[in-house]
C-alpha cells in the first residue's frame, strides 16, 4: 500500500472530470491534481453505454465545453463522437498523464487535524491510498455497475433474450427478430429507430407516456455562424443561443403548462401516421418538464412509427411467458428479444463511503450548498448537472467554482472551508425536483436541498451564470485559518 498527495483529487475521467482538470489548470495553475478513473478508458457515460444509436439527449453546442468548440456537423451527436471529443480535449490539455485508470474510489475520509482527505481506491492489484487537500467527485449520479430492472413476474420462463441497455452485448443480433423495448425514456426512444430497419418488428412498451419532441440533427444556424465567425466566437454564440432557448422553453413549460402541452402534442401529431392515438401514447398525466423531455433527432422515432415496423403500446405487464409478455388487458406481445430500458440506479458519490473525523456520514442528512458542496463537509464538491438542460452547462460552472475555491485556499493560507454544518436550518426539499421513477426510488437516500439560496439547486442556467460572475466564497462558509501542514508521503 502506498500513499501519494495532491492538492486536488478528481474522481472520474468523463465529460465532467476532464472539464474540471481544464478549469483547475486554467484558474489554479500551481495546484497539483490527479484523476482516478474506475474504467480503462476516458469517457465516462460515453464509454459505458454502447447500445445501438447511443447519442446525446441535448444539443452538442451546450453539452460540449465552452473552451473547446464542437466542430462536428451533428448537433445531436453519436456516443462514439462524444467520447472522442472528450479524449481529444484531454490530450490537447495535457491531462492524460494525470489520469490513473482502473482505480475505483471506495472511501474518502477527512481529518480536520491534518486538513486532508485520505482516499482509498481498489485496483486489479490491490488497494491504494492517496491524500488530497480537496476532493471533487465528477463521477455522475448513477451506478455504472447496475441498472434498474423491476421484478417482472414469470421472467425466468421467457425463452428469448433479455438485455439491459447499460450492458449491451456486442454479439447481440436482432436481425429479423421481434423485439420489445420496455420503457419510454431517452434510451427507449433511441433504440426504437436504431433497430427498426433490422428487426421483424419492434415495440416500445410503456406504462405511461413521455413528452417527445423533434430537433434537427444538424443545426443550420450553427453552420452559418461557423462560416462567418472565428471558431471560438461562433461556438460561444451558438452555445449561448441554444442554452437560452432551452432555459426559455423550460420556463414556458413551468409557467404555462397547458400551452406547452398543446405545442408539444401538435408538433408530434404532424409527424405521426394518420390515426395514431396521441392521447394514449404521447400525452402524459404530468406537466411538461415535471420529468425529462425526450429529444428525437430529425423525428427518427416518428418516422419509424410511420413506416410500420415500430409501434408503441401503453399498458401494464401481467407476466412474462415463454414467447413474450402478457399485459393486464389480455394483450400478448410476442418477443424474441426484450430490452429492459427501465432506468438508472442513482447513487451518491459514485458509491464511495464518506467519513469526516471518524464519523461515517449519511448523505441524506446533508444539505447541498450552491448545488455542489455539502453542509459541514470540508473541501469536497460533487458535480451534478442540470436535469432540464445540458449537463455541461452546470458542470462547467461548478468546476470554475471549485478551481476558484482551491485557489482561494492557496492565496489566503486557509486550510479548508465547509458550508455551515446546520445547513439552511429550515424547510427541506428533494435534491432533484423530478417526478421520474429513477429519482423517486432513491429520494430518501440522496442529499437534500433547502428552499432559499445558497442551499438550493436552481434549474436555471441564466441565474446561475449571473451568480457565478459575482461568487461570494464567504457566503454561509466556515473557514479554518490555521497554517497548512505539509503532507508526508508514506510508502
Amino acid at each position: 500500500m502506498s500513499t501519494d498527495h495532491v492538492d486536488v483529487l478528481i474522481v472520474g475521467a468523463g465529460l465532467s472530470g476532464i472539464g474540471a482538470a481544464h478549469r483547475l489548470r486554467e484558474m489554479s495553475p500551481t495546484s497539483s491534481f490527479t484523476i482516478l478513473e474506475a474504467r480503462d478508458r476516458i469517457g465516462g457515460t460515453w464509454d459505458l453505454f454502447r447500445y445501438p444509436g447511443i447519442r446525446s439527449d441535448s444539443d452538442m453546442y451546450t453539452l460540449s465545453y465552452p473552451f473547446r468548440p464542437w466542430t462536428n456537423r451533428k448537433s445531436i451527436a453519436d456516443g462514439a463522437d462524444i467520447r472522442q471529443y472528450i479524449q481529444d480535449t484531454a490530450e490537447a490539455d495535457g491531462v492524460l498523464p494525470h489520469v490513473r485508470f482502473g482505480h475505483r474510489v471506495v472511501k474518502v475520509s477527512w481529518s480536520s487535524d491534518d486538513a486532508l482527505w485520505t482516499v482509498t481506491a481498489t485496483t486489479d492489484t490491490g488497494v491504494t491510498t492517496l491524500t488530497a487537500s480537496f476532493v471533487y467527485f465528477c463521477s455522475g449520479y448513477y451506478s455504472y455497475d447496475t441498472g434498474y430492472t423491476p421484478e417482472f413476474p414469470g421472467l425466468e420462463s421467457f425463452g428469448g433474450t433479455v438485455v439491459h441497455p447499460q450492458f449491451w452485448p456486442e454479439d447481440l443480433d436482432v436481425s429479423g427478430k421481434r423485439v420489445v423495448v420496455i420503457g419510454s425514456g431517452a434510451t427507449a426512444v433511441t433504440l426504437i429507430p436504431s433497430l427498426a430497419d433490422d428487426v421483424e418488428h419492434i415495440t416500445m412498451l410503456q406504462r405511461s407516456p413521455t413528452f417527445i419532441t423533434s430537433l434537427p440533427e444538424v443545426d443550420p444556424l450553427a453552420g452559418i455562424t461557423r462560416k462567418i465567425l472565428p471558431a471560438g466566437l461562433a461556438h460561444r454564440l451558438t452555445r449561448f443561443r441554444n442554452a437560452s432557448v432551452a432555459v426559455g422553453f423550460y420556463e414556458l413549460c413551468q409557467r404555462f403548462p397547458k400551452l406547452a402541452r398543446r405545442v408539444l402534442l401538435a408538433r408530434a401529431r404532424r409527424s405521426l401516421p394518420e390515426g395514431f392515438d396521441v392521447d394514449t401514447h404521447l400525452n402524459p398525466s404530468y406537466d411538461p418538464w415535471d420529468q425529462r423531455l425526450c429529444i428525437v433527432p430529425n423525428g427518427d422515432l416518428f418516422r419509424a412509427l410511420r413506416h410500420g415496423r415500430a409501434d408503441i403500446v401503453t399498458g401494464h405487464i401481467a407476466r412474462f411467458d415463454e414467447t413474450g409478455i402478457e399485459l393486464t388487458d389480455g394483450t400478448h406481445l410476442d418477443a424474441d428479444v426484450v430490452v429492459t430500458a427501465t432506468g438508472l440506479q442513482l447513487v451518491n458519490f459514485g458509491t464511495a463511503e464518506l467519513e469526516v473525523d471518524g464519523q461515517v456520514l449519511d448523505p441524506h442528512e446533508l444539505y447541498v450548498y450552491k448545488g455542489l458542496m455539502f453542509s459541514g463537509v470540508p473541501n469536497l464538491a460533487w458535480c451534478v448537472g442540470y436535469t432540464n438542460a445540458s449537463w455541461t452547462l452546470r458542470a462547467d460552472l461548478t468546476s470554475q467554482y471549485v478551481a476558484s475555491f482551491v485557489e482561494h485556499l492557496r492565496v489566503t493560507g486557509r486550510r479548508f472551508g465547509a458550508p455551515h454544518p446546520d445547513g439552511p436550518g429550515g424547510d427541506e426539499r428533494p435534491l432533484l425536483d423530478l417526478t421520474s421513477g429513477y429519482v423517486q426510488r432513491v429520494a430518501q437516500l440522496l442529499p437534500k436541498q433547502g428552499t432559499s439560496r445558497p442551499w438550493t439547486i436552481r434549474q436555471n442556467w441564466w441565474l446561475d451564470s449571473w451568480d457565478h460572475r459575482r461568487t461570494d466564497l464567504d457566503e454561509a462558509m466556515v473557514w479554518d485559518t490555521a497554517p497548512a501542514k505539509a503532507p508526508t508521503a508514506i510508502s
